[in-house]
């Protein structure tokens, strides 16, 4: 409890026990008066000054102002009546503050879960100093310098491991207490922690373009991006207050003027105290407070999990996620190509390997990236000369004097040579050495342990149509679609073709239906903006998936998808609980009040009871681990 919650709670406490002395107390009169407005005014005096600025600035209609009309003229009345019972309007105050209190605690707390959940920004960074480690402000480091990170610490800054070997905790970031093992010449990410060896690393990033800071940013700016509730909500209070006090003023003077012109005189003073009741009961606090609470718990819970959630809006429309595609690469595989067979070979089958690795030696790309693997040696490029990528087909180079052609069968028909086909599941790459075919090589891509699982989710929460969009060939997507249960797969797809792909299933899809592809987020950064929703998965520490993504899950578990979707669906229960609840509550209460059934002990409950049972059920959102 801050110091202004402290405050607040001793003027509580102050002011029942002044009230509690009060009601014992035999006095009448002027002095009784005096004395009830203590306790008044110093549980209260806050809310009678913000009304006042309220209306001297213009805006009038908020809670402190129908705080104030309520109490001020149920003292009013005590005095018109000469009852001397300003109980009422000393409890009123009072019980509004108790639900302020526990509504600023509740939404505190929420806060400190949420910054304890995402406590990853680093307080320093150590650089080493004539054998001596300096504290530096991470603001202040370099690119390119060298940081030491000490079992305990946090990385500050990303980079590469230069230096040592150690094991991660980084749970803060993916939601999974799974140690992470790092070792020399790895990359690491700010945000984790470093639990065993010291290390040293070389910073590759300044610290405002750091995984951490990138975080930390879209979580802090989540809440700018409003969902269609919370809109809802905030276009409610600005008509429904207007509405409610000028109901009130009705209820006060209209009943009884109408029972004057017909010649049966009615109290004024019972028409006022339900119209007064009447503003107490209509104040929209439960609203307004618990439902962006609610958008806010969501996405600190989700950020718990692991799943960065962009804003309220991305919440909101996951939870009618209806379409979900697929990236296959990186995303339902593991993308971490391997040379499991050669077929057909008319050569040496390490000859074929070695001749495929060096024409491939100028590519980055992961097919070959597994070649050079399985040659398993150091490459000399000098012995690849005149090396040529075709488009769509492959490589074409001269490898110790010999014309090497490497590719799929379209390359191969393209200089001339019909291919041996291949019936095995897997990546191909057709060889051809001096106009010659020399056989192919089977290069496979791994599924994750929890891809079928996670199709198979989707499936049994609701998901209509689950669709896999690949770059690779007909056999292997549909080898692959087939051993996951995806319903239907488009292969041998370009960038710019997945995107018309992802267009046609937009244009076919329900209105109210939202799609969401899911990909590695660097390679799908155009399919990522154009779907309903983005979802970056394994881009753990990728600039490209928390530019381009709504959603990014921050480790390569596809079942975080489902995950994220059932996440976004409790806290659209949580929000539409409340709505029910709230209005619910409010019209019952309101049309006894004006029918004269309701006091202002119900108001009270109608106010502020209901307030603290939304506020509670809101908080409920940040609890996510068991979805």
């Amino acid at each position: 409890m801050n110091r202004k919650q402290k405050i607040m709670l001793m003027r509580i406490i102050i002011s029942a026990l002044l009230m509690i002395v009060l009601s014992f107390a035999d006095v009448a009169g002027a002095i009784r008066f005096i004395l009830y407005m203590i306790p008044y005014l110093i549980v209260g005096y806050d809310i009678l000054l913000k009304a006042a600025k309220g209306i001297i600035r213009g805006h009038v209609f908020d809670e402190c102002f129908l705080m104030a009309i309520a109490t001020v003229g149920a003292v009013a009345l005590a005095i018109y009546s000469r009852s001397g019972d300003y109980t009422e309007a000393v409890a009123v105050m009072l019980f509004y503050q108790i639900g302020e209190l526990f509504q600023n605690y509740a939404v505190g707390k929420s806060r400190r879960n949420i910054t304890q959940l995402m406590d990853i920004r680093p307080d320093y960074a150590n650089i080493e100093h004539d054998g001596k480690l300096e504290k530096t402000d991470p603001d202040d480091v370099a690119v390119g310098s060298i940081i030491v990170v000490q079992p305990g610490e946090k990385v500050p800054i990303d980079g590469i491991v230069v230096q040592g070997s150690s094991s991660l905790d980084t749970s803060a970031l993916t939601g999974e207490s799974v140690p992470r093992n790092i070792k020399e010449g790895d990359e690491i990410i700010s945000g984790s922690v470093n639990m065993t060896g010291v290390l040293r690393i070389r910073t590759e990033k300044e610290f405002g373009d750091s995984t951490v800071s990138k975080i930390l940013d879209l979580v802090e700016n989540a809440s700018s991006r409003k969902s269609r509730s919370e809109n809802f909500i905030s276009r409610f209070a600005r008509v429904y207050t207007p509405a409610v006090c000028i109901a009130a003023l009705v209820l006060a003077l209209l009943p009884p003027a109408a029972s004057l012109i017909i010649g049966n005189p009615a109290r004024w003073d019972v028409w006022i105290y339900r119209a007064l009741t009447f503003l107490v009961i209509s104040c929209p606090c439960a609203l307004v407070i618990s439902i962006p609470l609610s958008f806010f718990a969501g996405i600190g819970g989700a950020s718990n999990a692991g799943i960065l959630v962009k804003g309220s809006n991305y919440l909101e429309a996951l939870s009618k996620t209806k379409v979900v595609v697929f990236d296959k690469t990186g995303t339902l595989t593991k993308g971490v190509f391997e040379v499991n067979a050669i077929h057909h070979g008319t050569i040496d089958d390490a000859k074929i390997i070695e001749y495929a690795a060096i024409a491939e030696c100028a590519s980055s790309h992961p097919i070959a990236k597994s070649l050079q693997r399985a040659y398993g040696k150091d490459i000399d490029r000098g012995r690849a000369e005149n090396i040529r990528e075709i488009s769509g087909g492959g490589i074409i180079a001269s490898v110790d004097g010999h014309s090497i052609a490497c590719g799929n069968e379209k390359l191969m028909r393209d200089i001339g040579i019909e291919p041996i086909p291949c019936h095995s599941a897997g990546t191909i790459i057709h060889i051809a050495i001096d106009g010659e075919y020399s056989g192919h090589i089977v290069i496979s891509d791994e599924l994750k342990p929890n891809s079928a699982k996670a199709v198979r989710a989707l499936k049994s929460a609701g998901v209509d149509k689950t669709v896999m969009l690949t770059g690779d060939v007909h056999t292997v997507a549909e080898s692959v679609a087939s051993q996951l249960g995806i319903d239907v797969v488009y292969s041998e797809l370009l960038p710019a073709d997945k995107v018309d792909k992802v267009e046609e299933l937009l244009s076919a899809k329900q209105p109210d239906a939202m799609l969401a592809f899911v990909g590695d987020g660097i390679n799908d950064a155009p399919v990522l903006g154009r779907a309903d929703i983005g979802i970056a998965m394994g881009a753990m520490g990728s600039d490209a998936a928390i530019e381009a993504a709504d959603v990014v899950l921050m480790d390569d578990d596809p079942l975080k998808v489902m995950k994220a979707i059932r996440i976004s669906r409790k806290c659209m229960r949580i929000v539409h609980q409340n709505i029910v609840f709230a209005i619910g509550i409010k019209l019952i209460c309101l049309v006894l009040g004006a029918l004269g059934f309701a006091d202002m002990w119900l108001a009270i409950f109608a106010d502020v009871g209901v307030m603290i049972i939304a506020v509670l059920n809101a908080i409920r959102a940040l609890f996510v681990k068991k979805l």
